[in-house]
């Protein structure tokens, strides 16, 4: 028997060390504008728990390899901690810290109870079976299960996971508590105790934003415009859904190749071709282009959702898009998103944008809490509601101070966190 350590540098360079700069930045900008304390940008700024796992994986070969985890809580001043599980051979604890720190002001945006935690396993999932996979996510749920429960921390898929990880979550901290707890996780199977319209809720989240912000530019969306980077599980839906609003699919991408069609992509074509194939490449219905035209495409609505940091001070001032909707995490660094406000870009800020996610997640946990399941059409009303409501408020915000809307979005969720600090005082 060998053992290995499955280690590797971070993949890409991150401008001014993003993403977990830029979130303290962001900070930093909202607490100045708020007049808070260095005291409370302390508390805010740090996260409440962090752990790191080692995990030990047998190969179907029979030898060992070891790999590391993370877990950070941010903050559960609001409710249990929420966010994702990541498995991705670029993850690393600063990239955990900035995502769960993104995840309490979602939450907090969105106004549901809970604050934001984030996981990950830095892996090439592409290098393992199903099996490995499979056992690999039992040691570390089991490595991390202190920490875990409904009332305590709840994952979520995320990049290299899905409702098959989620499965083997629940099922794993189910079986060392003695009896069945559906609350565990969210984005589990339907099955076994998951959301309707769970899958695309953070797609969804994405377009309903997008046509906010296209009526607040006064864009029509029949014949207007669109490009998509991305086209996972996040970017694939944005794109069905802004197709079905009327919107051309000019440009796709994912990490293989980047397409073109000036007449617009069949979004439905083009998703049978990459469940068969795996990739957008090779696809009829539109020409292959370099991957920075999809990003700098002469389009109505840009919308990237891959990973973050791809829109960076080397490639903003090339961003011809009137809307930038982030569906991912971070996917401009602060210089970048400064450039853009200055030539009066519109970006809709991540924590804004893709929290139909996390919001369905929040009605998949209070169904499971309540063992009481809605509808689709349920979920989908709420859904519209709650993001609609939540892009009027923020753009209301920022046009009443003169603020970008990120600015702004992040002013309005580091309040709401404050003032739960504030209510709840300090033990002892």
């Amino acid at each position: 028997m060998t053992i290995n350590t499955a280690f590797s540098p971070p993949v890409g360079s991150r401008e001014s060390g993003a993403p977990l700069e830029a979130a303290h930045q962001q900070l930093a900008e909202a607490i100045e504008l708020l007049g808070y304390s260095a005291g409370q940008h302390a508390m805010l700024r740090a996260p409440r728990r962090e752990m790191t796992v080692s995990i030990p994986l047998r190969r179907d070969t029979g030898d060992i390899e070891l790999l590391t985890g993370h877990r950070v809580q941010h903050n559960i001043s609001r409710g249990p901690a929420k966010g994702g599980i990541r498995y991705h051979r670029g993850v690393d604890l600063d990239e955990i810290r900035a995502l769960a720190m993104w995840m309490t002001w979602k939450c907090a945006l969105i106004d549901v109870p809970y604050g934001g935690a984030k996981g990950g396993i830095r892996i090439d999932t592409a290098l393992y079976s199903q099996p490995e996979l499979e056992r690999l996510t039992r040691r570390f749920t089991s490595e991390i299960m202190p920490i875990l429960g409904p009332e305590k921390d709840i994952p979520a898929p995320d990049i290299g996971t899905d409702e098959q990880t989620m499965a083997w979550i629940m099922d794993t901290y189910s079986v060392n508590k003695g009896h069945t707890i559906p609350a565990v996780v969210t984005g589990k199977p339907i099955s076994i105790g998951g959301s309707l319209g769970r899958a695309s809720a953070t797609s969804r989240g994405v377009v309903h934003c997008a046509l906010a912000a296209m009526e607040d530019q006064k864009i029509r969306a029949s014949g207007s415009s669109a490009s998509v980077q991305g086209f996972g599980k996040v970017g694939a839906g944005a794109a069905e859904f802004l197709s079905d609003a009327g919107l051309k699919i000019q440009y796709v991408s994912d990490q293989h190749g980047a397409l073109h069609a000036s007449g617009g992509i069949d979004v439905q074509l083009l998703d049978d071709h990459v469940k068969l194939t795996g990739s957008v490449v090779g696809f009829r219905g539109a020409e292959p282009v370099p991957h920075d035209a999809v990003l700098e495409a002469d389009v109505d609505v840009l919308v990237p959702a891959a990973l973050e940091g791809v829109i960076t001070a080397d490639n903003a001032a090339d961003i011809k898009a009137r809307i930038v909707v982030e569906g991912a995490n971070g996917p401009t660094t602060v210089l970048a998103d400064q450039m853009l406000a200055d030539k009066g870009t519109l970006v809709v800020p991540d924590i804004l944008a893709n929290a139909g996610g996390v919001l369905v997640s929040y009605f998949e946990w209070v169904q499971g809490n309540q063992a009481y399941w809605w509808t689709e059409d349920e979920v989908e009303e709420k859904l519209a509601a709650r993001m609609t409501s939540a892009y009027r408020e923020v753009s209301a915000y920022a046009k009443d101070r003169r603020l970008s809307m990120r600015s702004a979005a992040t002013a309005l969720a580091v309040h709401r966190v404050a003032e739960a600090h504030t209510l709840r005082g300090l033990y002892p």
